[in-house]
């Protein structure tokens, strides 16, 4: 009887897990907009490789298999990046305004603006080996590009000053490898080493290279940040106006050609905080500014 009826328990017990996986199954896809209970939708699926994808106007060989699975590759992992993917595109919104008029005014192609992504997440980011900034120029080369590095003063976190140090950069990249691709490359790798590589590897396009993993993948990034950022809702991110990040661009103007012996009074007697002086300003990276060469300074305040 004890038999039978663990038999029966298992049988029924079967047809409970049948009945509950069926019902599971029948249920509609929950809605775009609202993702069922959670709020937060999620489908896992290929990206779609059949089209044409270029980076600053050069197209990428997508017959050549080892191009299409390392793009591949790229496209996934920014894809269900999720919290990084999300961000990048919110702070686009606040920062692309400034970053796309100055790679235009300097002919530097717009698609240049995903490296600032690439390379620091639109953040005034340090990496471990100290390279600064939305660009990470390291401090050895930022004098050549005309910024200011100080114990008080790091114009690799001034927004424009950084940008348009980078169109110069990149430009010189360009002339010398004749692509924006190995630009992009030799941006990420240095230029002498790229040059190496191309000699030693008698290669005429990045897609020909071997190259260390992280430079391999790094212009397969760039595109697939560009993909995902130009078509958010194709990969299933849905930005509302409501849930971006407004541009930093409701400011006013004081020049400082002297010394200033705290910026927290400076803060308060401009009606603003540290903080928001801070937020502004970011390339201040003292409480002080010594200025003993009286040079003019554009400090930004919030209206």
């Amino acid at each position: 009887m004890f038999k039978a009826l663990h038999y029966y328990a298992l049988a029924l017990a079967a047809f409970c897990s049948i009945a509950i996986f069926a019902s599971y199954s029948n249920n509609e896809e929950p809605d775009r907009d609202t993702g069922g209970a959670s709020g937060i939708p999620q489908v896992i699926k290929p990206v779609n490789l059949d089209r044409p994808f270029d980076f600053a106007g050069e197209r990428l060989p997508m017959d050549n298999f080892d191009v299409r699975e390392r793009l591949d590759r790229e496209l996934l992992v920014n894809t269900y990046w999720h919290s990084t993917t999300i961000l990048n595109i919110k702070n686009a919104y606040k920062y692309f305004p400034a970053i796309e008029r100055i790679l235009r005014e300097n002919g530097v192609p717009e698609d240049f603006k995903y490296l600032a992504v690439a390379e620091s997440s639109l953040r005034n980011e340090v990496s471990p080996a100290g390279a600064r900034g939305f660009w990470q120029f390291m401090r050895g080369a930022s004098g050549d590009y005309g910024l200011e590095v100080t114990d008080e003063v790091d114009e690799r976190y001034h927004l424009e000053k950084s940008t348009l140090a980078a169109c110069e950069f990149l430009k010189g990249l360009h002339r010398r490898f004749g692509s924006w691709t190995m630009a992009a490359a030799a941006y990420n790798t240095g230029a002498a080493r790229l040059a190496r590589e191309i000699s030693e590897q008698r290669a005429e396009t990045y897609y020909d290279l071997n190259l260390n993993s992280e430079t391999s993948r790094y212009v397969f990034r760039l595109v697939a940040i560009k993909e995902i950022m130009s078509n958010p809702d194709d990969f299933g991110f849905y930005i509302g106006k409501e849930d971006r990040y407004p541009p930093l661009d409701d400011y006013k103007t004081v020049e400082v050609s002297g010394p200033v012996a705290n910026w927290g009074d400076f803060a308060r007697e401009h009606g603003t905080s540290y903080r928001m002086l801070k937020v502004f300003n970011p390339w201040l990276i003292s409480s002080k500014l010594t200025n003993h060469n009286k040079k003019t300074y554009e400090i930004r305040l919030p209206k």
